[in-house]
């Protein structure tokens, strides 16, 4: 395992699939690296590309009101990270052959934050994370433990932005992550 500044480093050089062709900037991940929450997205999107940072655009945007209501901040008390490190084009799905090629690198940051919760920020986070044919329509919001790891699932923002209507759902996901990190953590509050 690496250290965070040998891991960051080695990231930002990654060649490992075809990705690294038609990025801008690698984007390793933001917050301080003793948080016990972790938000895990799918990938970089064209603004999150330009700015080297994850969820910098609308959803970022959105991401960090939907933190805020329950007193996370990405610069105080979570860490948040997508699953693939560089854009995929047109912002499609990543492949599972880039996710494949990137998760190496997720799993150190996780090894090395060691965080008490993980919070899949939509679908495909999901599906890599907690379970293969996890549904987020109908599984958001409820806890699974993955090696003494406290995870769930929220909708994506870019979803929520899409579809208004999953807010109420989301709002209660929120208080529901609260609940928990008020239950498990220690520092977070």
């Amino acid at each position: 395992m690496l250290n965070w500044e040998a891991l960051e480093r080695t990231c930002m050089a990654c060649q490992k699939c075809a990705l690294a062709d038609t990025r801008h900037n690698v984007v390793f991940g933001v917050g301080p690296r003793d948080a016990e929450v972790m938000c895990i997205g799918e990938g970089p999107g064209e603004n999150e590309d330009l700015q080297g940072e994850p969820f910098v655009g609308r959803g970022g945007k959105l991401l960090d009101d939907m933190l805020e209501l329950i007193d996370l901040d990405r610069k105080k008390n979570v860490y948040i990270a997508n699953i693939v490190k560089c854009r995929p084009p047109q912002n499609r799905d990543p492949l599972n052959t880039e996710q494949d090629a990137c998760i190496g690198y997720l799993r150190n940051q996780v090894a090395l934050l060691r965080p008490k919760i993980i919070v899949c920020l939509g679908r495909i986070a999901a599906t890599r994370l907690i379970r293969e044919d996890f549904k987020i329509t109908k599984e958001h919001g409820q806890w699974f433990t993955k090696a003494g790891v406290q995870m769930t699932a929220l909708y994506h923002p870019a979803a929520i932005l899409r579809d208004p209507s999953k807010r109420p759902d989301t709002f209660q996901d929120l208080k529901s992550l609260q609940a928990k990190i008020r239950e498990v953590c220690t520092h977070t509050y």
